[in-house]
């Protein structure tokens, strides 16, 4: 069961299934509309046929004084063979005998009431219909028109034309009037169902090699088009054993991007070693000057103690900030909001004396793509700093559009000088005389944002007047 399921979570075998689907529906539908049209293409053919027996059985047809004349053989000889498939029928409508249109002594016409069929009678069929019995349910379209349909005969289908005209006849007492007659020509269906059935056979066979020469094609065509798929996962392959670093192809428009994100997510996954590197430099050295001190002690006294407090702090910063996520969490996203204020819940009980206001401007919105670690280590650090210098206000500004998150922090103390914005970043460097503190707070601020991509500003803030530390994170 797993394994069927991975199968169908393949892109390859979910594209090659659609395909065949797509072929072993259409083709067929294709194939029974074909053949339906044939159908009705041979079904028309045989109409004009059998009206062209129609004008041509009329054309020897004859009354003389309501004596309906008909020749002993028709042009066409299967009307004259005995059941060859092609039968013609005439029928008229019953009259009395005293009619003036009929005459009492006529000797071809025929009036065998055993032929009577409702309203009308058959007066003359022809040769080949000899050993049928008429059919009651013969159809009689208006005069002039005609009809084409099926009927049974002895309980086999069979074609059946059928066209009404009308004979001017004189009359001794009356002068002129019309005979309406039906013409009905008969045809089995054998050559139309042959002509049928050898269509459908070649066309299902044309259709079947058709369908396994398109299969051949799509699959052909798939794997061609899936081929840098393949590749993709390969180079992936050789970067998780460690034979290349990055995505080296050149792949196609749709899967570049994709490329392209993943180079830059590995880009960042080596630049989390180097940074991982940086911070043991600097654990290492924060740690020379407590260990010079613990080293001048003799014994174990309350500076030393002290001293040590301080290394394990140094030490737990320094690997926090080695493991932090940075570039490596490109695809998560964290609303600043939530951040901002546990962060802000937090300072507000350590920095009661005096009371620093901090106060808040946020897009409810706005999302920090990356690591919620990330995004704290850098309010955090910020926000503290502005609160160590401020007098009394901090404002937090946070901004957002679909390409930029801009984070704005400034304070109402004395500011930084234009001097000091590039030394404040530096490791061990600090700008103010707080008690507390290593200096290393904004170093790892500004290695933290390098690391996303962004771009941190220092200057002085408008309103405040003290300092303004703006970032901006583009996405």
């Amino acid at each position: 069961m797993p394994k069927r399921a991975t199968n169908l979570n393949s892109l390859k075998t979910r594209l090659i299934v659609s395909a065949l689907l797509f072929i072993l529906v259409l083709m067929p539908l294709i194939g029974l509309t074909l053949n339906d049209a044939f159908k009705e293409q041979v079904k028309s053919a045989s109409k004009n046929e059998l009206s062209a027996y129609v004008y041509s059985v009329l054309a020897v047809t004859e009354f003389d004084n309501g004596q309906l004349l008909m020749p002993d053989l028709l042009l066409e000889n299967q009307f004259n063979v005995i059941q060859s498939g092609l039968y013609a029928l005439i029928t008229m409508p019953n009259v009395k005998d005293n009619d003036p249109r009929l005459e009492s002594d006529s000797t071809n016409l025929v009036s065998d009431r055993k032929k009577e069929t409702g309203n009308t009678r058959i007066a003359w069929q022809s040769d080949s219909f000899l050993g049928f019995k008429a059919p009651a349910n013969l159809p009689h379209p208006a005069t002039g028109q005609s009809e084409f349909s099926e009927i049974k005969l002895e309980g086999k289908p069979y074609l059946i034309y059928s066209f009404t005209a009308s004979f001017e006849q004189s009359a001794q007492s009356d002068g002129a009037a019309a005979l309406p007659i039906t013409l009905h020509i008969i045809k089995d269906q054998v050559d139309f169902q042959r002509q049928v059935d050898l269509f459908t056979k070649q066309l299902w066979s044309w259709l079947l090699i058709l369908m396994a020469l398109l299969v051949i094609v799509q699959i052909v065509w798939l794997l061609w088009t899936l081929k840098p798929l393949a590749k993709f996962t390969k180079e992936l392959n050789d970067i998780e054993q460690g034979r290349t670093q990055q995505l080296n192809e050149i792949y196609p428009t749709e899967l570049q991007a994709v490329a392209r994100q993943l180079n830059a997510l590995l880009n960042t996954e080596q630049s989390q070693r180097k940074r991982y590197r940086n911070a043991l430099s600097d654990l290492a050295h924060s740690l020379k000057t407590p260990l010079a001190v613990i080293q001048s002690q003799k014994g174990l006294n309350h500076a030393a103690i002290e001293q040590i407090s301080i290394i394990n702090s140094i030490i737990g910063h320094q690997l926090k900030r080695a493991q932090t996520a940075a570039g490596a969490s490109w695809h998560l996203g964290i609303k600043v909001k939530s951040v901002s204020d546990k962060l802000i819940r937090t300072l507000h009980k350590i920095y009661r004396e005096p009371q620093i206001s901090i106060s808040q401007n946020i897009n409810r919105q706005a999302v920090f793509k990356g690591d919620e670690a990330d995004l704290t280590e850098i309010l955090g650090n910020v926000l503290d700093n502005a609160c160590k210098a401020a007098t009394s206000q901090v404002a937090l500004t946070v901004t957002s559009n679909k390409k930029v998150l801009i984070i704005t922090v400034e304070d109402d103390g004395k500011g930084i000088s234009p001097e000091q914005h590039i030394q404040i970043f530096e490791r061990g460097m600090r700008a103010d005389s707080y008690q507390s503190g290593h200096g290393i707070g904004l170093a790892i601020v500004r290695d933290l944002t390098d690391s996303y991509n962004g771009q941190l500003a220092v200057s002085t803030s408008q309103t405040l007047g003290g300092a303004k530390f703006e970032f901006h994170f583009r996405f």
